[in-house]
């Protein structure tokens, strides 16, 4: 199948993949109404399918210091700043939903220093900024700045592990001219 609402890559029909690939697709339409098309676009490589939504997993719903909302937040002001659009909406509607604000995934996307958050999560976007645009600028005097706003290594480490994978994300989404499905456009309204 070839649909330009989705991407620019043919994709298999849902019924034509791997049972346990089935399975998942199904359970996030059933969850959220609609199937959303980074999986119709990752399922056309089952093993990629595979590894990519584990690792997403276990960044996103690993417990931590950092919250969900942190984590999605680093979600989009780093996708913003890779030019995103896909991850921008998508994660975007997700933001909203978790922290019930309508107008905070707008704010970080633009410049999350303008937005109604707290200092450490601040800290915690500046330090994802930084890891996305200018990786090689890291130094001892950016993770202190993290370390007094109570955070650790550990929390270091999910930061980096987030701006990365979303890294990758970003560009997958951006090369396939993956489309957000209109529904996210609303969603948390």
């Amino acid at each position: 199948m070839f649909n330009t609402d989705v991407c620019r890559y043919h994709y298999i029909n849902l019924n034509d993949l791997p049972e346990d690939i089935q399975a998942i697709i199904t359970e996030v339409q059933e969850k959220t109404g609609f199937i959303p098309n980074v999986f119709l676009t990752l399922a056309r490589r089952p093993d990629e399918f595979r590894a990519f939504f584990d690792y997403y997993q276990a960044i996103m719903n690993r417990e931590a210091n950092l919250s969900l909302a942190e984590k999605e937040m680093i979600v989009v002001a780093t996708s913003s700043a890779n030019g995103c659009q896909y991850c921008v909406v998508a994660h975007g509607a997700v933001l909203r939903i978790i922290t019930k604000q309508p107008i905070l995934s707008d704010q970080i996307s633009i410049n999350h220093h303008h937005s109604a958050i707290t200092q450490r999560q601040k800290s915690i976007l500046d330090f994802s900024m930084k890891l996305c645009r200018t990786p090689e600028q890291i130094n001892e005097e950016d993770y202190n700045r993290l370390y007094k706003q109570g955070l650790d290594d550990e929390d270091i480490w999910d930061i980096s592990s987030v701006c990365a994978f979303f890294g990758l994300s970003n560009r997958m989404a951006i090369i396939s001219a993956m489309q957000p499905n209109p529904e996210f456009y609303t969603m948390g309204r």
